[in-house]
Protein backbone atom coordinates (compact mmCIF):
# COMPACT_ATOMS: atom_id res chain seq x y z
CA UNK A 1 0.00 0.00 0.00
CA UNK A 2 1.57 3.71 -1.02
CA UNK A 3 1.57 5.72 2.02
CA UNK A 4 1.19 9.54 0.89
CA UNK A 5 4.14 11.49 1.61
CA UNK A 6 3.80 13.01 5.65
CA UNK A 7 3.78 16.65 6.71
CA UNK A 8 6.09 17.85 9.85
CA UNK A 9 3.92 17.70 12.66
CA UNK A 10 4.05 20.16 15.74
CA UNK A 11 4.85 19.01 19.42
CA UNK A 12 7.85 17.02 20.08
CA UNK A 13 9.64 18.35 16.91
CA UNK A 14 10.23 21.30 18.75
CA UNK A 15 11.27 19.75 21.87
CA UNK A 16 13.84 17.18 20.28
CA UNK A 17 15.27 20.44 17.84
CA UNK A 18 18.87 20.16 20.09
CA UNK A 19 18.91 16.33 20.51
CA UNK A 20 20.98 14.00 19.26
CA UNK A 21 19.97 12.75 15.59
CA UNK A 22 20.26 9.47 13.72
CA UNK A 23 18.08 8.83 10.75
CA UNK A 24 19.81 6.55 8.50
CA UNK A 25 18.14 5.17 4.89
CA UNK A 26 18.54 1.04 5.28
CA UNK A 27 18.87 1.64 1.47
CA UNK A 28 21.30 4.27 1.37
CA UNK A 29 24.22 4.53 3.84
CA UNK A 30 24.24 8.51 3.67
CA UNK A 31 22.60 9.59 6.91
CA UNK A 32 19.48 12.50 5.89
CA UNK A 33 19.10 14.23 9.55
CA UNK A 34 15.98 15.75 9.73
CA UNK A 35 14.30 13.45 6.89
CA UNK A 36 11.97 11.17 7.21
CA UNK A 37 12.70 7.54 6.32
CA UNK A 38 10.81 4.43 6.10
CA UNK A 39 10.77 1.29 8.14
CA UNK A 40 9.16 -1.81 8.43
CA UNK A 41 6.34 -1.79 11.21
CA UNK A 42 7.18 -5.61 12.37
CA UNK A 43 11.05 -3.51 13.53
CA UNK A 44 9.02 -1.08 16.14
CA UNK A 45 7.51 -2.31 19.38
CA UNK A 46 5.74 -0.51 21.57
CA UNK A 47 7.08 2.55 24.44
CA UNK A 48 7.28 0.70 27.78
CA UNK A 49 7.04 4.66 29.43
CA UNK A 50 3.70 5.30 27.29
CA UNK A 51 1.70 7.26 30.29
CA UNK A 52 -1.37 6.42 27.91
CA UNK A 53 -2.91 3.07 29.11
CA UNK A 54 -6.21 3.00 27.83
CA UNK A 55 -7.11 2.99 23.54
CA UNK A 56 -10.70 2.94 22.04
CA UNK A 57 -10.84 0.51 19.73
CA UNK A 58 -13.43 2.55 17.76
CA UNK A 59 -11.30 5.54 17.74
CA UNK A 60 -8.54 3.06 16.59
CA UNK A 61 -10.36 1.68 13.78
CA UNK A 62 -12.08 5.05 12.70
CA UNK A 63 -8.06 5.81 12.80
CA UNK A 64 -6.81 3.06 10.75
CA UNK A 65 -9.55 4.03 8.06
CA UNK A 66 -8.58 7.14 7.65
CA UNK A 67 -4.78 5.51 7.31
CA UNK A 68 -5.61 3.90 4.78
CA UNK A 69 -6.93 6.47 2.56
CA UNK A 70 -4.46 9.17 3.09
CA UNK A 71 -1.55 7.77 4.56
CA UNK A 72 0.03 8.87 7.84
CA UNK A 73 0.13 12.61 8.02
CA UNK A 74 2.50 13.26 11.02
CA UNK A 75 5.32 10.40 11.30
CA UNK A 76 6.41 8.31 14.63
CA UNK A 77 8.91 8.89 16.67
CA UNK A 78 11.49 6.36 17.40
CA UNK A 79 14.72 4.83 18.33
CA UNK A 80 16.63 2.85 17.66
CA UNK A 81 17.46 0.33 20.04
CA UNK A 82 18.85 -2.75 17.91
CA UNK A 83 20.49 -3.29 14.37
CA UNK A 84 17.08 -3.94 13.01
CA UNK A 85 14.74 -3.31 16.21
CA UNK A 86 13.23 0.23 16.92
CA UNK A 87 11.33 1.81 19.96
CA UNK A 88 8.36 4.10 20.08
CA UNK A 89 8.70 7.50 21.66
CA UNK A 90 5.79 8.90 20.65
CA UNK A 91 2.34 8.03 17.82
CA UNK A 92 1.78 4.66 19.53
CA UNK A 93 -2.25 5.45 18.25
CA UNK A 94 -0.99 5.93 14.91
CA UNK A 95 1.62 2.99 15.43
CA UNK A 96 -1.23 0.41 16.77
CA UNK A 97 -3.75 1.79 13.85
CA UNK A 98 -1.23 0.97 11.30
CA UNK A 99 -1.11 -2.46 11.95
CA UNK A 100 -5.20 -2.80 11.90
CA UNK A 101 -4.90 -0.89 8.75
CA UNK A 102 -2.38 -3.90 7.34
CA UNK A 103 0.85 -1.31 6.37
CA UNK A 104 3.82 -2.80 5.88
CA UNK A 105 6.20 0.24 6.45
CA UNK A 106 5.65 3.47 8.02
CA UNK A 107 7.34 7.02 8.22
CA UNK A 108 9.46 8.10 11.06
CA UNK A 109 12.11 10.19 12.85
CA UNK A 110 14.58 8.22 14.30
CA UNK A 111 16.42 9.45 16.89
CA UNK A 112 19.11 8.56 19.92
CA UNK A 113 17.88 8.50 23.10
CA UNK A 114 18.38 7.10 26.51
CA UNK A 115 15.63 5.89 29.03
CA UNK A 116 15.30 9.11 31.15
CA UNK A 117 15.23 11.44 27.88
CA UNK A 118 13.28 9.06 26.16
CA UNK A 119 10.61 9.19 29.23
CA UNK A 120 10.63 12.85 29.50
CA UNK A 121 9.95 12.99 26.07
CA UNK A 122 6.97 10.29 25.30
CA UNK A 123 5.64 12.04 28.52
CA UNK A 124 5.52 15.80 27.68
CA UNK A 125 4.35 14.90 24.06
CA UNK A 126 1.36 12.77 25.42
CA UNK A 127 0.84 15.53 27.97
CA UNK A 128 -0.10 18.29 24.91
CA UNK A 129 -2.97 15.58 23.49
CA UNK A 130 -6.33 16.78 24.25
CA UNK A 131 -7.38 13.05 24.32
CA UNK A 132 -5.51 11.58 27.58
CA UNK A 133 -8.30 11.43 30.74
CA UNK A 134 -7.31 13.81 34.07
CA UNK A 135 -5.91 10.63 35.69
CA UNK A 136 -3.24 9.94 32.98
CA UNK A 137 -2.12 13.41 32.83
CA UNK A 138 -1.58 13.50 36.71
CA UNK A 139 0.37 10.33 36.44
CA UNK A 140 1.85 11.83 33.56
CA UNK A 141 3.09 14.62 36.11
CA UNK A 142 3.72 12.90 38.76
CA UNK A 143 6.27 10.30 36.69
CA UNK A 144 8.17 13.63 35.35
CA UNK A 145 8.32 14.86 39.00
CA UNK A 146 9.93 11.15 40.31
CA UNK A 147 11.44 9.99 37.49
CA UNK A 148 13.15 12.92 35.55
CA UNK A 149 13.81 14.68 38.73
CA UNK A 150 11.83 18.14 37.86
CA UNK A 151 10.64 20.48 40.44
CA UNK A 152 6.62 21.34 40.11
CA UNK A 153 7.77 25.13 39.20
CA UNK A 154 10.67 23.62 36.32
CA UNK A 155 7.46 21.18 34.60
CA UNK A 156 5.02 24.34 34.57
CA UNK A 157 8.06 25.91 32.43
CA UNK A 158 8.49 23.05 30.57
CA UNK A 159 4.51 22.42 29.61
CA UNK A 160 3.26 26.22 29.73
CA UNK A 161 0.95 25.23 32.54
CA UNK A 162 0.36 27.18 36.27
CA UNK A 163 1.78 25.55 39.10
CA UNK A 164 -1.81 25.58 40.38
CA UNK A 165 -3.34 23.44 37.61
CA UNK A 166 0.03 21.38 37.86
CA UNK A 167 -0.90 21.00 42.18
CA UNK A 168 -4.28 20.20 41.41
CA UNK A 169 -3.88 17.21 38.89
CA UNK A 170 -1.37 15.87 41.32
CA UNK A 171 -3.83 16.26 44.45
CA UNK A 172 -5.84 13.44 42.29
CA UNK A 173 -3.90 10.86 42.84
CA UNK A 174 -4.77 10.97 46.87
CA UNK A 175 -8.47 10.34 45.44
CA UNK A 176 -9.34 6.95 46.45
CA UNK A 177 -9.29 4.35 43.05
CA UNK A 178 -13.18 3.91 42.92
CA UNK A 179 -13.29 8.15 42.33
CA UNK A 180 -10.01 8.25 40.05
CA UNK A 181 -11.23 5.33 38.67
CA UNK A 182 -14.79 7.58 37.83
CA UNK A 183 -12.49 10.42 36.41
CA UNK A 184 -10.95 8.45 34.23
CA UNK A 185 -14.06 7.12 33.13
CA UNK A 186 -15.41 10.69 32.45
CA UNK A 187 -18.70 9.43 35.12
CA UNK A 188 -17.07 12.96 36.66
CA UNK A 189 -15.94 16.02 36.28
CA UNK A 190 -12.88 17.94 37.73
CA UNK A 191 -14.99 20.34 39.35
CA UNK A 192 -16.22 17.05 40.99
CA UNK A 193 -13.10 15.72 41.43
CA UNK A 194 -11.76 18.95 42.79
CA UNK A 195 -14.35 19.12 45.57
CA UNK A 196 -14.20 15.10 46.74
CA UNK A 197 -10.24 16.58 47.18
CA UNK A 198 -11.09 18.47 49.91
CA UNK A 199 -14.18 16.09 51.41
CA UNK A 200 -11.80 14.53 53.94
CA UNK A 201 -11.37 10.90 54.61
CA UNK A 202 -12.31 8.28 52.08
CA UNK A 203 -15.16 7.05 53.50
CA UNK A 204 -16.60 10.69 53.10
CA UNK A 205 -15.32 10.85 49.51
CA UNK A 206 -17.28 7.30 48.70
CA UNK A 207 -20.12 8.70 50.10
CA UNK A 208 -19.71 12.33 48.07
CA UNK A 209 -19.41 9.94 44.72
CA UNK A 210 -22.47 8.12 45.27
CA UNK A 211 -24.14 10.55 45.43
CA UNK A 212 -22.83 12.12 42.09
CA UNK A 213 -23.23 8.61 40.45
CA UNK A 214 -26.55 7.69 41.79
CA UNK A 215 -28.42 11.07 42.57
CA UNK A 216 -26.50 13.05 40.04
CA UNK A 217 -25.58 15.78 42.57
CA UNK A 218 -23.85 18.86 41.08
CA UNK A 219 -20.68 20.33 42.00
CA UNK A 220 -22.13 23.21 43.77
CA UNK A 221 -24.32 20.61 45.99
CA UNK A 222 -20.96 18.27 46.69
CA UNK A 223 -19.51 21.72 47.93
CA UNK A 224 -22.16 22.58 49.91
CA UNK A 225 -22.06 18.89 51.48
CA UNK A 226 -19.19 19.30 52.55
CA UNK A 227 -19.45 23.00 53.95
CA UNK A 228 -22.39 21.96 55.83
CA UNK A 229 -21.44 18.31 57.03
CA UNK A 230 -24.65 17.02 55.41
CA UNK A 231 -25.19 13.25 55.34
CA UNK A 232 -26.00 11.39 51.95
CA UNK A 233 -28.68 9.28 53.06
CA UNK A 234 -31.43 10.24 51.18
CA UNK A 235 -32.98 12.88 48.93
CA UNK A 236 -30.10 15.28 47.18
CA UNK A 237 -32.50 18.07 47.58
CA UNK A 238 -31.07 18.39 51.25
CA UNK A 239 -28.87 20.70 49.64
CA UNK A 240 -30.14 22.86 48.10
CA UNK A 241 -28.96 23.66 44.09
CA UNK A 242 -31.10 26.95 44.33
CA UNK A 243 -28.76 29.91 45.32
CA UNK A 244 -29.65 32.33 48.18
CA UNK A 245 -28.73 35.82 47.53
CA UNK A 246 -25.34 36.48 46.38
CA UNK A 247 -24.55 33.09 45.44
CA UNK A 248 -24.04 32.17 41.49
CA UNK A 249 -25.64 30.24 40.04
CA UNK A 250 -25.18 26.10 38.99
CA UNK A 251 -24.85 28.34 35.06
CA UNK A 252 -21.99 30.21 36.62
CA UNK A 253 -20.56 27.32 38.69
CA UNK A 254 -19.45 25.40 35.65
CA UNK A 255 -18.67 28.34 34.17
CA UNK A 256 -15.67 28.79 36.31
CA UNK A 257 -14.53 25.52 36.31
CA UNK A 258 -14.58 25.32 32.47
CA UNK A 259 -12.75 28.90 32.36
CA UNK A 260 -9.97 27.13 34.58
CA UNK A 261 -10.07 24.48 32.85
CA UNK A 262 -8.86 25.84 30.06
CA UNK A 263 -6.69 28.35 31.19
CA UNK A 264 -4.83 26.44 33.72
CA UNK A 265 -5.40 28.59 36.34
CA UNK A 266 -7.86 28.92 39.73
CA UNK A 267 -10.84 30.88 38.94
CA UNK A 268 -13.37 32.09 41.13
CA UNK A 269 -16.60 34.31 40.70
CA UNK A 270 -17.43 36.74 44.01
CA UNK A 271 -21.31 37.97 43.89
CA UNK A 272 -22.90 40.56 46.24
CA UNK A 273 -26.13 40.88 47.21
CA UNK A 274 -27.28 43.04 44.91
CA UNK A 275 -25.65 41.04 41.83
CA UNK A 276 -22.48 42.58 41.36
CA UNK A 277 -18.92 41.34 41.78
CA UNK A 278 -15.55 40.11 40.67
CA UNK A 279 -14.52 37.21 38.19
CA UNK A 280 -10.98 36.44 39.95
CA UNK A 281 -8.37 34.89 38.23
CA UNK A 282 -5.16 33.60 40.26
CA UNK A 283 -1.46 33.53 38.57
CA UNK A 284 1.65 32.61 39.78
CA UNK A 285 3.92 34.86 38.23
CA UNK A 286 4.40 37.68 35.16
CA UNK A 287 5.00 34.64 33.13
CA UNK A 288 2.12 32.95 34.13
CA UNK A 289 0.24 35.99 33.40
CA UNK A 290 1.02 36.73 30.06
CA UNK A 291 0.68 32.79 28.95
CA UNK A 292 -2.95 33.42 30.71
CA UNK A 293 -3.59 36.54 29.12
CA UNK A 294 -2.39 34.91 25.52
CA UNK A 295 -4.85 32.49 25.62
CA UNK A 296 -7.66 34.53 26.40
CA UNK A 297 -6.99 36.53 23.84
CA UNK A 298 -7.08 33.35 21.21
Amino acid sequence: MSVKKPAMGKGLSALLESATTDITSRNNDKAVLGNIAMIRIDQIEANPFNPRTHFEEEALNELADSIKEHGIIQPLTVRKVDVDKFQLISGERRFRASQIAGLEEVPVYIRLANDQAMLEMALVENIQREDLNAIEVSLSYQRLIEECDLTQEQLSQKLSKSRSSITNFLRLLKLPAPVQSAIRDGLISMGHARALVSAGEESRQLELLNAILNEGWSVRQIEQAIKSGVEVTSNPTKVSDKPKTGEITLEQDQFKYALAEKISAKVDIKKSANGNGKLIINFDSDTDLNRIIELLNR
